[in-house]
Parts: C-alpha cells; structure tokens; sequence
C-alpha cells in the first residue's frame, strides 16, 4: 500500500480554524488527521503541500515511524509548532488507515486497552456574562448534563500582576462555580502562563479552599525553572504542556519535577505514537497525562485512542458540547461524552470516524481570531474580542 496525495479541508468559526487533513492510498482506503491552529492555518497548509511533494506521497503508511522521522528531520531544520501539527494531522490518519486495513482501533495496535471509559472535563461553557451568577448558572448546565469536571480561567485580562480587585472578583467567580458543581466534582482552574511566578504562589494559595484539582499553565511556558518554584510553594498539583511541540523539550520538566500532569496535544506534538512515547517516560516519573483537546471530534477521536492504552492518563479536555458544538455534524461518528461525564472507548477500526467533507464545506475558513489578552476574550463571539 502506498500513499497517493493528501487533500485538506479548513472548518472555520469565529475563534478557530479547524484543519482536517485527509491521506489516500493506492489501495482505496482513506485516513483522518486533525489539528487546531491558532493564526497559523495558512502556514500549516503551505507546509503540507510542500511535505507532500517531499516526503508523504508514496510513503508507505503503515511505517508511520518512518513517516514521522524523515518528515521531523528531512529538511534539516529544527521542527517548531507548524511543522510538529502537520506531523501530526498526517500521522493520524496513518494510523487511522492502518487500523481499517486490520479491522482493529488503533489502541489495539499500541499495546491494547488498559482504561474501558475516559473521563471528560468541559471546556467552552462561559461564553456568558463574566458574573457569578451566570457563571453559577452555566456551571449548574454542565454537571446537569453529566459531566463530573469542568475547567475555568476567570483571570480576565490578567498578566503578570493580579490587584486585590481583580483578585477578589476571579475568586468571585471560583466560589460561585464549586458551589454549583458542589464538592465531588472536579474543578480545573486555568491560567493561561499569566503570572509571575509570585502572582501565581498568591493566588494557589487563595484558590486552596475550592480545592482545585490543578492550576494550569501559571507562568509563561518558557521558563521552566519558574513553574518550577510555583510547584516548590504550593501543594495544588500543576498541569502543563500545551504550547510544548516537541516530547524530547519535556525532559528538563521532568527533570524539575515542575509537574503532576502533562498536557501535551496530539494535534501539536507530532501525532498518537509521539504521545504515546511520552506518556510512558511520565509514567516513569509518577506523572499523569492530559492531553490539551481543542478541536474537533477527530482530534477528539484520536486522543481517545491514546487513552485507552495509557495506563497513566487521567482526563480529556472537550470542548464541542457547548462551543461551536454545531461543528460536531462534519464527522461520522463522533465520539460523546455519556449521561455519566466519562467516553466510551469505540471498538470500530482505527480511528472510529470519518470526515463528512460535504458537512465540512458548510463552515469555510475564517479569519479566526483568539486573544486571550483581550476584554471579554472568554466569550469566543465574532465582531470584537473572541
């Protein structure tokens, strides 16, 4: 079997560009990939019309290995976040074409199941008046609909430094969420590298009393040792990794033990098997995985596939119930979070879904913006902030 092209298919919205890129073979089978850029899409597809030229076209796409390896190191330069998603998106969908070849999903073939469900935290569900009262309302909606977690920034423009008003009113807005998702479920506060690693000491220790089950990203993502005192000062565990493209740049976070939970995303850091890599060297350091999930229900789909063989993972972020949830319709079979907050794993060969490409092209690509240094940046609507 070998790989015949490529061809690419933007679904866009106000805040995000969704990429979906397909794989086709001389053999008529057809994989799936996807990817979340932020301002980068046109980037990203330059750069896989030149990857296809180089690299993918004729590739065998059961030697995903291989694939990965010539695409990361073939042209010489280093791989940034453009080149690691569109490893990505094509990886996947190799893996999705090797799954329908064998008749098995893809977490059979990387080790076979160690997790039957997976639970599933909301993300999105704010894009409300940024009160407590609303925010007590939206927050009651998700756990009413099954969820048991759901994760928050209510930092507003936050950067560096945090006054005391602006602190009490985030604090605000904490308080009104634990009291309406009451105290069994899991509350996930965000920080989006905001702080200073004083701000953020600060305010862990003031969001100790909703008992958060982490804080996310406190500092910039850079500085590694910083994130490192953030953890020496306080005893909420710390998530991080989103905006880390590369497993080989975790080494020094594990090194620091600068974190309990990594968040690396499938769609960013080179594909399934690039996690599923790293997963393992954070389950020699005691270290959790969580992967940052803000695309479709094919990135969706995929992240799955790496939770059902991982024996450390502990939670999925989605988003699709209550952003853009409309955009659900443009894959078959897309994976849904049950009455009881958790994912079934799909037993159907490879990835589980299918692109419905006409269902697609009823959301073209947008001049998607997202700014999270923005007023009202947590509402994601179009004509202003997002």
């Amino acid at each position: 079997m070998r790989i015949t092209g490529i061809s690419t298919h933007v679904v866009g919205t106000p805040w995000r560009n969704l990429t979906y890129v397909l794989v086709h073979t001389d053999e008529g089978l057809t994989g799936v990939g996807e990817t979340r850029m932020l301002g980068h899409t046109d980037a990203l597809l330059g750069y896989l019309h030149e990857a296809s030229a180089n690299h993918i076209t004729g590739s065998d796409p059961f030697a995903v290995e291989d694939l990965v390896r010539r695409m990361k190191y073939g042209d010489y330069g280093r791989a940034g976040e453009i080149v690691m998603s569109g490893i990505a998106v094509v990886e996947m969908a190799c893996w999705d074409i090797k799954g329908k070849a064998l008749g098995v999903p893809v977490w059979q073939l990387l080790g076979g199941k160690v997790n039957e469900k997976v639970k599933a935290y909301a993300n999105g569900w704010y894009t409300t008046e940024r009160t407590p009262e609303a925010y007590h309302k939206a927050a009651r909606a998700v756990v009413e609909r099954g969820y048991r977690a759901l994760k928050i920034d209510p930092f507003g423009t936050g950067h560096f430094e945090l006054d005391h008003a602006a602190t009490t009113y985030s604090l605000s807005l904490i308080e009104a969420v634990r009291d309406a998702i009451g105290p069994e479920a899991e509350l996930l506060v965000e920080m989006h590298g905001r702080f200073s690693p004083a701000t953020a000491i600060r305010i862990a220790k003031e969001l100790e009393p909703f008992k958060p089950s982490w804080i996310e990203e406190p500092v910039p993502p850079e500085n590694l040792k910083a994130l490192a005192k953030v953890a020496a000062h306080t005893d909420l565990p710390i998530a991080t990794g989103e905006r880390i493209h590369d497993r080989y740049e975790f080494r020094e976070l594990f090194e620091l033990q600068a974190a309990d939970v990594i968040q690396p995303d499938l769609g960013h850091i080179g594909g399934i098997n690039e996690v599923r890599k790293l997963a393992a060297t954070a389950e020699t350091h005691y270290v959790l995985v969580a992967p940052h999930n803000v695309g479709g229900s094919v990135l969706t789909a995929a992240s799955l596939q790496l939770a059902g063989c991982t024996p450390n993972f502990k939670i999925l972020e989605h988003f699709n119930d209550f952003a853009d949830s409309e955009i659900k319709k443009v894959v078959k079979g897309a994976p849904v979070v049950g009455p009881d907050g958790y994912f079934t794993l799909s037993d159907a060969p490879g990835l589980g879904v299918e692109l419905d490409v006409d269902a697609a092209a009823e959301f073209p690509q947008q001049q998607a913006r997202f700014d999270l240094w923005a007023e009202g940046w947590e509402r994601r609507q179009p004509g202003g902030t997002k």
